[in-house]
């Protein structure tokens, strides 16, 4: 890859955060984007010994999403726990429904080592990150091996100049500022729109988590926050979209 097509990568990725993805259970009412965390799925998945690691997708688990479709009866109601809550904050527009997710990598393998092996410790660091790290619910990693290599491989240069970060935007609303009092929050964010967008089901609050800190963690502290600082607001939503 060329330095140019390295530095257009790097744009367009920042400007595509790809789809949301739930974070906890559907009580928390917290989101990351797709985008931020592979952000820290991809550097453990490449520290694993002899793993090349290729594309990486987070998604509902559509096999357990087929199986609560079978398991479902007229007149026996929603599954408890599977659907919105009261006071939960309402769903993004571009989210997928609450729920257990399914990671999907596809990687190569250097020889000299057994591919169980392999498989199984990349399985491991995927899973701890996401759910340790992260606070994703995992129903299932499902790996995929696309090629068998003789030795490491070159590692590729880095852009000779990188795109610059996104800025935090300027904002006085009361909700953004309660926000940015929580430990945790390194700024607001406008990836997906307005940094607070408030609609008939809510508020959505939408921020950078600091990197090392769990956006679980975070985003329950920040809807407590606002809850607290502004009783006046409905259901609060709180997205991740970068980690910094």
């Amino acid at each position: 890859m060329t330095t140019a097509e390295g530095w257009t990568a790097a744009v367009r990725d920042r400007l595509a955060p790809g789809r949301l993805v739930p974070l906890g259970s559907a009580a928390d009412g917290a989101w990351i984007t797709e985008r931020a965390a592979r952000g820290v799925l991809g550097p453990v998945a490449a520290a694993v010994r002899g793993v090349v690691p290729g594309e990486l997708r987070i998604g509902p688990d559509r096999e357990r999403e087929a199986g609560r479709e079978r398991a479902a009866q007229p007149g026996t109601g929603p599954e408890p726990g599977t659907g919105s809550e009261p006071g939960t904050g309402s769903e993004p527009e571009t989210g997928s429904e609450p729920g257990a997710l399914r990671v999907s990598a596809s990687f190569a393998v250097v020889a000299g080592r057994p591919l169980p092996e392999r498989v199984d410790a990349l399985r491991t660091a995927l899973l701890a990150a996401a759910e340790d790290g992260l606070g994703l619910v995992v129903a299932a990693v499902d790996l995929r091996v696309t090629d068998l290599l003789d030795a490491e491989p070159e590692p590729a240069p880095e852009p000779a100049a990188p795109p610059p970060g996104r800025t935090s935007p300027a904002t006085d609303d009361p909700v953004a500022l309660t926000a940015l009092g929580v430990p945790g929050v390194a700024g607001v964010t406008d990836a997906l729109g307005p940094p607070v967008r408030r609609g008939p089901d809510g508020v959505r609050v939408e921020l950078a988590v600091t990197a090392g800190v769990r956006p679980l963690d975070v985003a329950r502290a920040v809807r407590t926050a606002v809850t607290a600082a502004h009783p006046e607001e409905a259901a609060v939503t709180v997205v991740v979209s970068e980690l910094r």
